[in-house]
């Protein structure tokens, strides 16, 4: 029989093991026979990558471990489960430190198959305790799975709301900027209603016509300033105002 690439060429898996194997890492599981038990783990995902890399794990029927990668013995889980822990708080680090929109999206692509690979990586472990139940150690890398599960999780979450409310945010301030420019508008349009008209009436008949002001001499002028000044004012108190109501 072809021994499965993915195995290290020093291994001699019993052959109800190493049958089981494909060329291809699959799905994170758990393989136990003849008092053997091989783990099927994936490397951290890296965001846009579909493909995984695999990482093998081998307990022996005598209680020794050794590893495709990570160093030998039980230490190479223990290094693969402290690269998740890692990854992790590397990511809240980053969500903490996010001053806008894009660098908390680039957060969400990382966490999510960061935590859906440790969904996986839980429940391979777990099968592998119920599988072996009298191996201490297989017991303390469970309950490790399930914490970095669970921050994994937390840490998703949390960035899809922190994304959700900047694009709150951002539709906040862009609704009362464009409110804002309609407020404008409106005294805008007030102000052209009544000075258009004037202004064309003064275009055809002209600016010297007699109004029986001509006596006042500057004294008519500043009341005809005065006014218009409070005409404006009054015009943009009703713009204020009619905005407020809507």
């Amino acid at each position: 029989m072809t021994a499965s690439r993915l195995l290290p060429r020093t291994w001699e898996l019993p052959p109800a093991l190493a049958g089981r194997l494909g060329d291809e890492v699959g799905r994170q599981r758990c393989m136990i026979a003849d008092g053997h038990l091989l783990l099927v783990l994936h490397d951290l995902p890296k965001p846009g990558d579909a493909a995984r890399a695999g990482r093998l794990f081998w307990r022996r029927a005598d209680g020794t471990w050794d590893a495709s990668a990570g160093g030998a013995g039980i230490q190479g889980l223990v290094r693969h489960l402290d690269a998740f822990a890692k990854a992790i708080d590397g990511l809240e680090e980053r969500l903490a430190a996010a001053t806008g929109a894009s660098d908390i999206h680039t957060v969400v692509q990382a966490a999510a198959p960061l935590a859906r690979t440790a969904r996986n990586l839980h429940r391979t472990l777990q099968e592998a305790r119920d599988g072996m139940p009298g191996d201490r150690e297989l017991i303390l890398a469970r309950d490790r799975s399930y914490e970095l599960e669970r921050a994994a999780e937390l840490l998703h979450h949390d960035a899809g709301a922190a994304l959700q409310f900047a694009a709150a945010r951002q539709a906040e301030e862009q609704t009362r900027a464009a409110l804002g420019l309609a407020q404008a508008g409106h005294r805008l349009n007030l102000v052209a209603a009544l000075a258009l008209p004037l202004m064309a009436v003064a275009s055809v008949f002209g600016m010297n016509l007699p109004s029986g002001l001509e006596g006042f001499g500057m004294a008519g002028f500043w009341v005809i300033v005065a006014a218009a000044v409070a005409l404006g004012a009054v015009l943009y108190a009703a713009g204020t105002g009619g905005q407020a109501r809507r």
